[in-house]
């Protein structure tokens, strides 16, 4: 069994809080890399968007939403 604090008291968790609480912690880490993946994919297309504008090349309509907004 898994013990977490709560107002400064140690409890222990049953099998069921347990069960949920790891869910939970999945489902937020889920969100998280998603968050990130997107952060991460709105900075390629910057970066990649502003060297094509440069070059003089076309640019992708992410890559165009990236640089100038919606």
């Amino acid at each position: 069994m898994t013990k977490i604090l709560i107002n400064n008291e140690l409890v222990e968790l049953t099998s069921e809080q347990e069960t949920k609480r790891l869910a939970e912690v999945a489902a937020d880490k889920t969100a998280r890399d998603a968050r990130i993946a997107a952060k991460t994919t709105v900075t390629n297309n910057k970066t990649s968007g502003k060297a094509k504008l440069k070059s003089g090349d076309a640019l992708t309509d992410a890559e165009i939403s990236a640089l100038f907004g919606d």
